[in-house]
């Protein structure tokens, strides 16, 4: 059974779209390898379109470039690519295809193959799907210390519950807490009559 991860950069008020308007000062070595190790173990990149579409934009000319993230942009390059959109695509990045079928049921089909890990960066609707769907081995929030208050786009909409367990927490040095969560049971119902046990008196 593949592993899958996700991967977002999110603001402390949760917003997580157009992080190229807020991250970049935030964005430190820690961060770096944060990212690179969401990546190293990985073979597959699975995107919604708009991700895929900035993905794509950017990256094969970073690499044909050939500056410092060369070897990064070479790593997606490489990797097989799956986008999941109602639309039909076309191309030019390699290893790029279309995903085929119910969302849900083509990754649960990709997990149960034999490869490495399965990625995602972005691609929130995909990512709270999956999350749904209990998916998702782990998700990493790298959290960024400053409040949008813009009214963008969330990672949870309102209405749903999604529980969670928390695996590890790490703060780096500007702020950023990189959170790391697995799924978990749903807790049992409780009210205040049973937390007032646990008040210091």
């Amino acid at each position: 059974m593949r592993k899958i991860t996700a991967g977002l950069f999110i603001s402390v008020d949760g917003i997580v779209d157009n992080p190229q308007d807020w991250h970049f000062p935030y964005f430190n070595d820690e961060m770096g390898e944060a990212v690179s190790a969401l990546v190293a173990p990985a073979d597959t990149l699975l995107f919604g379109r708009v991700t895929y579409d900035s993905f794509a934009g950017a990256w094969p000319e970073r690499e044909a470039a050939g500056g410092e993230d060369a070897g990064f942009a070479k790593a997606l390059g490489d990797m097989r690519k799956i986008v999941f959109s109602r639309q039909d695509l076309e191309f030019t990045w390699r290893n790029s295809e279309q995903a085929k079928g119910d969302l849900v049921d083509v990754v649960t089909a990709l997990k149960a193959e034999e490869g490495g890990e399965i990625t995602l960066s972005g691609s929130t609707s995909v990512v709270r799907q999956l999350l749904e769907a209990g998916l998702v081995d782990e998700l990493h929030l790298l959290v960024h210390p400053i409040a949008l208050q813009n009214g963008g786009l969330r990672l949870f909409e309102e209405g749903t519950t999604v529980p969670l367990q928390l695996i590890s927490v790490t703060a780096f040095k500007t702020g950023v807490l990189h959170t790391v969560y697995g799924p978990a049971e749903a807790p049992a119902q409780q009210g205040y009559e049973e937390a007032k046990a646990h008040i210091a008196q």
